[in-house]
């Protein structure tokens, strides 16, 4: 489904990404984990077109997506959550999700798939009428993920989504990711600095270190792996 070829990404002439390869099929839950300054926020920009690699390829169901601008990402149906959750924080909760789905013409469908996010997240039906900016971190962060749904994503890529989230509510958050991919059978990409929860969610798994791939495998190949041990899970 998705195929990072071999991509060198930098900034300011500074490499952030050293030839990253990795692949996500469709059906799947990746995971990227690594520590803060890794380059995990980068691979998820460059996937979207937001950064063009200086070298090597991002391929999507045959399409180039390095020679895309990102809104026609968006149109192949890859929609990103990102770090920080960046919502409209001036617009209602329900002005936020129609927004999410502005590349979708269908209301009747807009409305069923509305009903689908309530039911996954009750409290956004609630606050319906609320700014996004007054919501609490947690909710922010549902809404956030509940945007990008409204895209109905082929690809839905998560950056960080247990950032400054109350661990209650980190739970939730993981427990929704599952049941997307199970239920509705949406591949998931997730880029994670919480490496438990990334790896016993992942079908295949990726630790980048330093803007390179170092190790790969199942979630649960890298969950038993003595390195991920001793630099990830302190044990």
């Amino acid at each position: 489904m998705l195929e990072v070829d071999n991509i060198q990404v930098g900034y300011d002439g500074v490499p952030a990404l050293r030839g990253v390869s990795f692949r996500v099929e469709a059906g799947e839950i990746v995971s990227i984990v690594g520590s803060n300054g890794a380059g995990k926020t980068t691979i998820l920009k460059t996937i979207s077109g937001l950064l063009k690699p200086s070298v090597g390829s991002v391929t999507f169901q045959g399409h180039r997506l390095d020679l895309l601008p990102p809104h026609e990402v968006v149109r192949l149906g890859i929609a990103h959550v990102p770090e920080g959750r960046r919502l409209f924080a001036r617009q209602t909760v329900y002005e936020n999700l129609i927004l999410g789905a502005y590349t979708r013409k269908a209301a009747k469908e807009r409305e069923q798939d509305l009903e689908r996010i309530y039911a996954l997240f009750p409290v956004l039906k609630e606050r319906r009428a609320q700014k996004a900016g007054t919501l609490s971190g947690g909710e922010q962060q549902m809404l956030a993920i509940s945007r990008g749904l409204m895209l109905r994503p082929k690809l839905l890529m998560l950056d960080e989504p247990s950032l400054g989230i109350a661990p209650k509510l980190v739970d939730k958050i993981f427990e929704t990711v599952l049941e997307l991919n199970k239920t509705d059978g949406i591949t998931i990409l997730l880029v994670e600095q919480n490496v438990r929860e990334a790896l016993e969610l992942a079908s295949r798994a990726y630790v980048l270190q330093t803007g390179s791939m170092v190790m790969s495998g199942t979630g649960e190949e890298l969950l038993q792996s003595d390195t991920i041990q001793k630099a990830y899970l302190g044990i």
